[in-house]
């Protein structure tokens, strides 16, 4: 929408009015809430556990073991400072006794989906790839939390809102 069209809007009393320059699809991708036939709720963002744990690539394995462990998960993201996911650290590094940096630990890259994927496609997806969890990052990289295939299924066999 341009700036006059905003402003247009405002002036006809709508007082929610963005200027969204990026698009509908960065909007959504970043979480933010969407409406119409497949709104946020029918989304992975509005199903992603937020509480799965970070961790820092200079951080000792020792220390990130215990904290996940305590925490009651088997996974942790890699983060940098601005909260970008680098890395994973899953259940063989988690279980190994190796005191090393996470750096040195982690597995690279991991695959991500966006809070605006649809929640039949990321539950699709989970079972073709036989994938209990699913990372879910906004469209600059930054953790968003983790989807939990339970928790998918689960809400997609819930009955809808009327």
């Amino acid at each position: 929408m341009s700036p006059r069209a905003a402003s247009r809007l405002e002036a006809l009393g709508f007082a929610r009015v963005y200027d969204y320059v990026a698009g509908k699809a960065d909007w959504g991708s970043f979480g933010l809430p969407l409406e119409g036939l497949r709104p946020s709720r029918d989304r992975v963002g509005a199903h992603a556990r937020t509480d799965v744990p970070a961790c820092g690539g200079d951080e000792r394995m020792s220390e990130v073991r215990e904290r996940v462990r305590a925490a009651g998960w088997d996974t942790c993201f890699v983060t940098d400072s601005r909260g970008v996911v680098v890395g994973r650290l899953g259940r063989a590094a988690l279980a190994a006794d190796d005191d090393v940096s996470v750096e040195e630990a982690m597995t690279l890259g991991p695959s991500t989906v966006r809070p605006s994927l649809e929640l039949d496609k990321a539950v699709e997806r989970m079972r073709r790839q036989n994938l209990t969890t699913l990372p879910v990052t906004r469209s600059d990289g930054v953790l968003v939390g983790v989807l939990r295939r339970e928790d998918a299924e689960r809400a997609l066999q819930a009955p809808a809102d009327t």
